[in-house]
């Protein structure tokens, strides 16, 4: 298997869960940059300040299973746990890490 890319948003719906993704999000894009098969890591807010686009791209189907697996228990993942993700990923088989 050959890369695999997400795309999508991050779509508050407080203004608390939007204070969250600007508390958090800095440590996040380090860390996350810093994982081995990590390619490119973009989260980038947009005129609404309650959403913010995502573009991530993983070596391999294992290193971004990695990601994920990180994020699960990381602040990152439990601070921003109840935020609405609208993802699109390719480059994993069916039945793989969503």
């Amino acid at each position: 298997m050959g890369i695999v890319s997400l795309t999508g948003r991050l779509v508050c719906a407080s203004q608390s869960e939007a204070d969250a993704v600007v508390e958090l999000l800095p440590a996040h894009m380090q860390l996350t940059r810093a994982e081995a098969g990590c390619l490119s890591f973009q989260v980038t807010p947009t005129g609404d300040p309650w959403i913010w686009e995502v573009a991530e791209q993983f070596a391999t189907a294992e290193a971004f299973e990695a990601h994920q697996q990180r994020v699960r228990s990381s602040s990152w993942g439990q601070g921003t746990m109840g935020i609405k993700r609208e993802y699109s990923i390719e480059g994993l088989q069916p039945g793989a890490t969503s």
